[in-house]
């Protein structure tokens, strides 16, 4: 029992109040000045630090310094219209302009725009040219839009449909296709034989296998007997190609082809199979050790060499060879170094469901490493895209070899021409590049399936 004679109570608070409790909440007041809105932005991104705010402010001084002589000009100074080279030349070479008058003659450019893109496409054919790249991009662009139906029949759409008709509009058709038949069958056969010798799913169930075999092989015949048709049109030899219609297929053609080829060297490098992984090794190793002019140069000049006597390859198709092939090399990498970034249980989870070694590849591990792996991707896709430029080596004139040539014509020769001609085909290259590196980064935050904060 508790004594509590001794207790007393406690001393009454006389004193002023000691808690407060708000009956109403205050209205929201805006944040600082110095935290948000574009003072804000500026303090936190240019000015956080001293270090960064001395850096800042020597990129601020060496913009000021190049930025105003590049937009003068190109655009404050230049020349946009006349018909030859008096419009763009100084005082001292008989023109117009005040003597140190400096700008870019794209008056110049405005009259070579049709031999920049077409090359020396006959003016009367261009309309074909005109039709495979509404073709092309009119596929490409709702294929690269997630939220536009149809992918699997866009995609069928762009594989099968735009390369055959791209081919027969810029080429005229009417092939000899038959010395291609006894090839494509031998490939198809050792295509059957990798399958159903190496595929544990398609030795206990050859049926899809040969199904999916059959189709292939179908339709390698009815592109064969539509490139044979005659459609009456004029035949355009591959010399008479160039500008940016070159750029484009060169291009188009190594990125569509490294793509899948570099996938399947990087599968074959990491495979089980002894052969199948020192062939991919020596395949990989072998063009990466090779710079890309020696390979567009043995390829032009070294290659018919090697043929026999009255055998001889177009020589933009044995670029497009050279350019895939070497492109799909560093293709391979990328890809591998995605496959290496799985972690083991990927592949372990995929066994325990009982997945096959296609099934594996095809539904858990491909769409994981190539997530992975989209920024080198797209690099390696934007080097292949600039590396185009290379093939003037061997009479190919590209975008920029066409322009180079254009340097002879008299007509326009002044100071400014090569640096306005260079000036044009940077701005081209860099929205072809600014484009591929802004979608991948798009991609990247579309399948982004992280949990950070």
């Amino acid at each position: 029992m508790i004594d509590r004679t001794n207790v007393t109570a406690p001393p009454e608070n006389t004193g002023p109040a000691t808690a407060f409790v708000r009956g109403e909440m205050l209205a929201e007041q805006p944040a600082p000045i110095t935290e948000s809105g574009p003072i804000g932005w500026i303090r936190t991104n240019l000015f956080p630090s001293v270090p960064q705010a001395i850096l800042t402010l020597f990129c601020l001084y060496i913009l000021y310094l190049i930025v105003p002589s590049i937009i003068r000009f190109l655009f404050v100074d230049a020349v946009w219209t006349g018909t030859d080279r008096t419009v763009c030349a100084t005082e001292v070479q008989g023109g117009v302009r005040a003597p140190g008058w400096f700008g870019a003659c794209w008056a110049y450019v405005g009259t070579y725009t049709n031999q920049f893109i077409y090359g020396r496409y006959p003016d009367e054919e261009q309309w074909r040219v005109n039709i495979a790249g509404f073709l092309f991009f009119g596929g490409l662009i709702p294929l690269l839009i997630p939220s536009v139906p149809f992918k699997r029949e866009n995609l069928i759409f762009m594989v099968l449909i735009v390369p055959v008709a791209t081919l027969i509009l810029l080429t005229g058709g009417n092939f000899e296709v038959g010395g291609m038949i006894l090839p494509l069958a031998i490939l198809t056969a050792i295509a059957l034989i990798a399958v159903f010798g190496f595929s544990k799913g398609a030795q206990s169930d050859p049926i899809p296998g040969l199904i999916t075999t059959a189709a292939i092989f179908a339709g390698i015949f009815i592109v064969l007997g539509v490139l044979a048709v005659d459609f009456g049109l004029e035949r355009v030899e591959t010399e008479d190609w160039g500008g940016l219609l070159v750029t484009m297929v060169i291009a188009v053609t190594g990125i569509a082809a490294s793509l899948p080829l570099g996938i399947a060297l990087a599968l074959g490098r990491r495979s089980d199979l002894p052969i199948v992984k020192f062939v991919s090794v020596v395949f990989i190793e072998f063009w990466r050790g090779v710079p890309l002019i020696t390979v567009l140069f043995m390829s032009s000049v070294m290659l018919p060499l090697f043929l026999p006597e009255g055998v001889s390859f177009d020589k933009l198709l044995r670029a497009l060879i050279g350019v895939a092939l070497f492109s799909s090399a560093y293709m391979a990498e990328v890809v591998r170094g995605g496959l290496q970034a799985l972690p083991k249980g990927q592949y372990e989870g995929a066994m325990a469901l009982g997945l096959n070694w296609g099934q594996m590849t095809r539904m858990i591990i491909l769409p994981q490493a190539l997530k992975l792996v989209i920024p080198g991707i797209v690099n390696t896709f934007i080097g292949l895209f600039k590396d185009t430029t290379l093939v003037l080596i061997i009479g190919l004139f590209d975008f920029l070899g066409t322009i180079q040539s254009s340097y002879t014509d008299p007509t326009w020769s002044s100071p400014v021409q090569s640096m306005t001609g260079y000036s044009f085909a940077a701005i081209v290259y860099f929205i072809f590049c600014y484009a591929m590196s802004r979608y991948s980064m798009f991609m990247e935050r579309q399948l982004d399936t992280s949990h950070r904060s």
